[in-house]
């Protein structure tokens, strides 16, 4: 899948533990190990919304997009 989630990237910059993360964006250690792992299909707005505000950051700090390589041809 082209969209890599940097979830990872961004609470290593903050110093911030799954489980506090978990906490702030009342969100389950599962479903949040889910998305930080890039297994999940989908993100809700407000989800993504609420782990920007704990981690101060931007979508584009969580997520990236990059051509697969059959894009990467045309």
């Amino acid at each position: 899948m082209p969209i890599i989630v940097n979830l990872d990237v961004m609470m290593a910059k903050r110093k911030i533990s799954l489980n506090e993360l978990s906490e702030r964006v009342d969100l389950s250690l599962s479903n949040l190990s889910i998305l930080k792992t890039g297994k999940a299909k989908a993100i809700r707005f407000s989800t993504l919304d609420a782990i920007c505000k704990a981690l101060d950051c931007q979508p584009g700090e969580i997520l990236e997009y990059v051509k697969d390589e059959k894009d990467r041809r045309l």
